[in-house]
């Protein structure tokens, strides 16, 4: 029905405005003109090869934009060759099929939300147009002020087109994009700004998250061709504010592992290391050194970490990623002590949130369990000594209800929540007043089974 209802709302216009011939003739024209004896020598026509591929490259989409109106589509455009009613990032849209491109429109606004490219005009034509713009630079680099705004009409369509493919899901195509649209802003010196690194790292990126759902040698690759991008990216000194390319370049460090473990453990734990050195108050990186650090025997010592973030939080005491990284560091540290302390700062800081609550219960928990299993395989102790022990042990156990009831709170559906209150108010059923709050959770946990 909003399809339908869309359709009577445009007006009536002529199909998608691509003469695919025509274009095809303008590129087989600049084609000869470039293999030509004469007209080949010339920057001049480099350039017009250049230009007529890159207007190849965005004529099907140059039209598009998030935000523009659909009528303004219809009318520049025309008239989709069909109309039906789809999704797009999880939300119901309208989607408009035409010959080139499917278009997701807003069924409520009548925006353009994002779109699909089907085909193209031909093929590698951004490839083919960065290949001419470079001819000419090399032939007469005098050349310079006139490829720039090519250079940089390409680069535009290049980051559009990324970001409507990142939208789409299609990670390779999407870093592929980024990436030509940085080195074609890199022909002519003049043209190039620290800014347009950020068109690498995001090429970067993608190309780590892709390889991270690949397996074998084709993720090898992947994580290499990351690792490429991303390496350069930090020898331009390009900074994105808080050092994530190198949490990324750690990850195509050990994405490769399985080639040369030693290596490239060695490379993995060094971009961290530099990073957290350079961005001390990079809690993703101190993420990443802690996943080392614990997944991997040998790396190093977790206590390593805990100076770096003290020294951290010396310079943002407030710092909450910090808090809560300080106790992941200090429970696989078996530090249990000041992992809780971590976490109860973690609630100071956000009382009203969820997760520092249940963590705090949770590590009380965690605490109490390390004692039941020392006082388990102490082959000294006697029966008596064991039960004035675990009584002491419950009292530790009945330290984390008070969290996990406020987590609780916080988020009723937590099925987690739930379920170690309830093992824990049975445990501690003998306790006043811990039967009442057994019964209460149980029929809770009852009703999530």
């Amino acid at each position: 029905m909003a399809a339908a209802m869309l359709m009577l709302a445009l007006p009536a216009a002529q199909a998608q405005r691509v003469n695919t011939s025509s274009e095809v003739n303008k590129l087989e024209k600049v084609d000869a003109a470039a293999a030509d004896a004469k007209k080949g020598i010339k920057a001049a026509t480099w350039i017009s090869r250049g230009k007529a591929y890159t207007d190849a490259y965005i004529l099907p989409t140059k039209e598009l934009g998030r935000g523009v109106p659909v009528q303004v589509l219809q009318m520049n455009v025309g008239e989709p060759q069909n109309m039906v009613e789809g999704e797009f990032m999880g939300a119901p849209v309208i989607v408009l099929d035409y010959e080139y491109v499917d278009v997701y429109v807003n069924p409520q606004s009548y925006m353009i939300e994002g779109w699909n490219q089907k085909k193209s005009i031909a093929e590698n034509l951004p490839e083919t147009a960065i290949e001419s713009f470079q001819k000419a630079y090399e032939m007469d680099p005098k050349q310079g002020a006139k490829i720039i705004p090519q250079a940089q009409n390409l680069a535009n369509a290049l980051i559009q087109q990324g970001e409507a493919l990142n939208n789409l899901g299609k990670t390779l195509e999407a870093s592929k994009n980024f990436e030509l649209a940085y080195r074609v802003l890199c022909i002519v010196p003049e043209a190039y700004n620290i800014e347009n690194v950020g068109n690498l790292y995001n090429a970067g990126m993608l190309k780590t998250m892709y390889a991270s759902t690949l397996q074998g040698e084709e993720a090898l690759a992947a994580f290499a061709d990351g690792e490429r991008m991303l390496k350069e990216v930090i020898e331009t000194g390009y900074n994105d504010g808080v050092g994530n390319a190198y949490y990324f370049l750690f990850h195509c460090y050990y994405g490769q592992k399985e080639a040369d473990r030693e290596t490239y453990l060695a490379k993995a734990k060094e971009a961290l290391l530099t990073g957290i050195q350079l961005f001390p108050k990079n809690a993703t990186i101190l993420d990443g050194l802690m996943q080392l650090y614990t997944a991997e025997q040998g790396v190093g010592d977790p206590a390593e970490l805990t100076t770096m973030i003290e020294t951290s939080l010396k310079e943002d005491p407030t710092n909450y990623d910090l808090w809560f990284g300080r106790g992941r560091v200090y429970n696989a540290m078996k530090e249990y002590d000041e992992c809780i302390r971590s976490f109860e700062k973690c609630a100071e800081l956000r009382p009203g949130d969820f997760e520092p609550n249940f963590y705090t219960g949770y590590f009380i928990i965690e605490k109490a369990n390390a004692q039941v299993e020392a006082l388990n395989n102490d082959p000294t102790m006697t029966y008596e000594k064991y039960e004035e022990e675990n009584a002491k042990i419950n009292l530790v156990y009945a330290e984390a209800i008070p969290w996990l009831e406020k987590a609780h709170e916080l988020n009723p559906s937590d099925v987690a929540t739930i379920e170690y209150l309830n093992s824990l108010c049975f445990r501690l059923r003998d306790i006043d007043g811990m039967m009442d709050k057994y019964n209460k959770y149980h029929e809770l946990f009852l009703q999530t089974r």
